[in-house]
């Protein structure tokens, strides 16, 4: 899309914030956002913080405009009863894709029971989206997956608990989307997968109520699987390329939910371990919530790839480890997070499956968010869990690949809110990689990225605001770069 059509496309969406609406209660009426941005950037690409965790609404590439207008009927949680639905479409210079489906969902609740078709902006509730670099599994750093999903979405308390134990939950089965993307930007002389299924599953318990006693704790189990589709087999000597279709039948679909080997008519790597692309975290968090404003919260995230540290086979090493803390109201910080990331263990550098000759078996070496056979733990480029597992579309050679996923980070946000027209945020990051035991690299290489964003909101414009970002990257890692990202957005209700 040219510029001047993305100009008269812009002039047109601005005008729908100026249609007839008033202040219904949100659960009467349609929320609608629209909102024009742009990212303005120069060096390598566009700051790592300006693209990373907008759930795949962003570009790598430097000087980006969009577009995006959305219109929501949101779930009412007093009634029984209840439903909602959303569509969010944009149009984009200089991203992934021109025209932007981001979400597009219907979804209903029946007590504390909830069922969603569709592709909605997700996550697993556990970190502050704001603050946090991102959860290790189902983070909002890509876009969002179509699937049919059940389960309970917000925790319901446990009958006869005396609300003090709660869970949620969930079972869903989905596809990728990003076939389009994937024919124009993967390397053919590299593995690449299309029509890839999805399946994710997750149980959260949490113990404890603040009202009654400020201590709370958490504990969740999130397992995801990549299965069926079909695989490019780049040529190699005088054989020819060609597809390699996986089943998709219905024993395929079961095996996804419940991890086994796969059958006769999988790879060798899928009849030793399991079907598919398995992995998943383990999280779990202590809170004090002290009834003058006080809250400190520490948390831990372990990622699993297949079972080797599902359980306790092999030492938890890697993980997200954090603490956040919440302030009384005060004009300067509301809140202050610091996590440690470290991945560099994996279970350790060997791995052997066993045979009738040495049967023994060493299930380390996990490479995460990479499959030999998948594409990894990315959609449309963008890591769906952490960023800060460097995403395939940084790679120049277009390989679908996780370069660095042996790295330690130190990360650290504020936020806080000076005024009822303004907040901000402060994120500052740094990362050191060993590339991966496959690809290890000859030096570590670093990075040093920050970000600092301003949100304006005028009293006196309900529904309207402006937010200014700065970001910036340094280092060998990523590449020096520096922007500025400017938005423009305007959120009302339509009855």
């Amino acid at each position: 899309m040219s510029i001047r059509k993305f100009a008269c496309v812009a002039a047109l969406a601005c005008l729908l914030p100026f249609v007839e609406a008033r202040a219904y209660e949100w659960h009467d009426s349609i929320e609608y956002k629209a909102e024009v941005g742009t990212t303005l950037s120069g060096g390598a690409h566009t700051p790592f913080w300006l693209q990373s965790n907008k759930y795949g609404f962003s570009g790598l590439e430097r000087n980006n405009l969009w577009l995006r207008v959305g219109a929501f009927k949101h779930i009412d949680e007093a009634p029984r009863f209840s439903w909602g639905a959303g569509v969010d479409l944009g149009v984009a210079h200089r991203m992934q894709s021109t025209f932007i489906p981001q979400q597009l969902y219907a979804e209903v609740r029946y007590r504390c029971l909830d069922a969603m078709i569709g592709a909605k902006e997700l996550s697993d509730g556990f970190l502050d989206q704001s603050l946090s670099s991102g959860s290790l599994t189902q983070g909002w750093n890509a876009r969002p997956l179509p699937q049919v999903r059940i389960g309970i979405f917000d925790y319901a308390d446990v009958w006869g608990c005396k609300e003090m134990f709660a869970v949620k939950g969930h079972i869903a089965y989905g596809m990728f989307d990003d076939n389009w993307w994937l024919n124009r930007w993967a390397n053919p002389d590299y593995r690449y997968s299309l029509n890839t299924l999805y399946c994710s599953r997750a149980i959260y318990f949490r113990g404890g109520n603040a009202k009654k006693f400020p201590l709370e704790g958490e504990l969740g189990l999130v397992m995801d699987t990549q299965f069926g589709g079909k695989t490019w087999i780049p040529a190699e000597g005088n054989r020819e390329g060609y597809w390699e279709k996986h089943p998709t039948y219905l024993k395929a679909w079961a095996k996804a939910f419940i991890p086994t080997a796969g059958g006769t008519d999988t790879a060798p790597g899928e009849q030793t371990n399991v079907e598919g692309n398995f992995l998943g975290n383990w999280s779990m968090s202590l809170k004090w919530q002290d009834p003058s404003g006080w809250m400190v919260r520490l948390y831990y995230q372990h990622f699993f790839e297949d079972h080797s540290m599902l359980f306790f086979d092999y030492p938890w090493k890697d993980g997200l480890y954090g603490v956040q803390g919440k302030l009384p109201a005060n004009p300067f910080v509301s809140d202050i997070l610091y996590e440690f990331f470290y991945s560099k263990d994996q279970a350790g550098p060997c791995y052997w499956d066993h045979t009738s000759v040495i049967d023994y078996q060493i299930s380390a070496r996990d490479s995460y968010y990479n499959h030999y056979i998948y594409n990894g733990w990315q959609n449309w480029g963008q890591a769906i869990g952490s960023p800060l597992f460097i995403s395939p579309v940084y790679n120049d050679n277009h390989r679908l690949h996780f370069l660095h996923n042996r790295l330690i980070s130190h990360h650290f946000g504020i936020k806080g809110t000076p005024s009822r027209q303004t907040d901000y945020r402060l994120l500052v990051t740094w990362m050191r990689s060993w590339g991966s035991y496959t690809l290890p690299l000859p030096h570590p290489e670093e990075n040093f990225s920050w970000l600092a964003q301003v949100n304006w909101h005028p009293q006196s414009l309900p529904g309207w605001n402006a937010s200014v970002s700065l970001g910036m990257d340094h280092g060998k890692l990523l590449g020096n770069s520096f922007g500025v990202q400017l938005a423009i957005s305007k959120t009302g209700w339509i009855k």
